[in-house]
């Protein structure tokens, strides 16, 4: 005879064949157009997986999206990072001018 616990845990085997999913987003944006991507992927994905099922690089074709550097929530990742539920996978242009330079020119044209 089984004990209940024993049942218990059966069940819980069963459903972890079966895998889990969670809900992320994708972000991107050139200076005239943004996207943001809303999907659900399996428990455990990497941000390439994310990325590749966003359906981002079919958004904007011109954009060669393996020179760009990724992040989760501004914290810069790598491909092979694992995503959890809630997080939002961003891919960074290449900054036109470095944020300290950009201060200095603000600065020399107010000198106010």
């Amino acid at each position: 005879m089984r004990s209940f616990s024993a049942q218990h845990s059966c069940t819980d085997r069963d459903a972890a064949a079966v895998p889990d999913t969670i809900r992320v987003e994708v972000a991107f944006a050139l200076p005239d157009e943004q996207q943001l991507v809303e999907l659900e992927v399996s428990d455990g994905a990497t941000v390439a997986e994310v990325i590749d099922a966003s359906g981002i690089r079919d958004a904007f074709p011109q954009v060669d999206f393996d020179e760009l550097k990724r992040g989760i929530w501004g914290r810069i990742v790598g491909d092979a990072d694992r995503v959890r539920a809630g997080d939002r996978v961003e891919i960074y242009r290449p900054l036109v001018v470095e944020p300290r330079e950009a201060r200095r020119q603000r600065a020399a044209k107010d000198p106010g």
